[in-house]
């Protein structure tokens, strides 16, 4: 086998490789060119056994299926938190700000972010829902 060049772990060139780091996971069809290139390129002398490669490709079916429960389970947690903001429309929301005051309003509307909801109030104050809010 010949080999053009070889980097040391201190030269520039593994530097570099570095801050471009790689994906670190493997999707369904990375694995499979990976599984392919693999058999084609076993020694003929000294096969692999079939069984590694169907463990390995059992474990990757289980993996791809519980990243799609995953998504649907996400998906069905956003359908649950946009009934429960649509809920709160119309009712009064009463809390103490940062700096004191007593701010209370009727809820226009409610937004989901990502760390929760956020309630619009009649008097333009936005306020994020969770501990500390009265709704009534």
């Amino acid at each position: 086998m010949n080999v053009d060049g070889v980097a040391s772990p201190n030269s520039a060139a593994s530097k570099n490789s570095e801050s471009t780091s790689a994906p670190k996971t493997v999707d369904y069809n990375q694995f499979l060119q990976l599984l392919i290139a693999q058999m084609k390129n076993q020694d003929p002398t000294n096969p692999t056994d079939m069984s590694q490669y169907m463990s390995q490709f059992a474990q990757l079916s289980a993996v791809e299926q519980a990243m799609q429960t995953n998504t649907k389970l996400d998906t069905l947690l956003s359908s649950s938190a946009l009934a429960q903001a649509e809920s709160l429309v119309g009712h009064t929301a009463a809390f103490t700000s940062s700096d004191g005051q007593a701010v209370s309003g009727k809820i226009m509307s409610v937004r989901i972010i990502q760390g929760g909801a956020v309630a619009k109030l009649d008097n333009g104050v936005e306020v994020q829902l969770g501990p500390g809010i009265t709704i009534s």
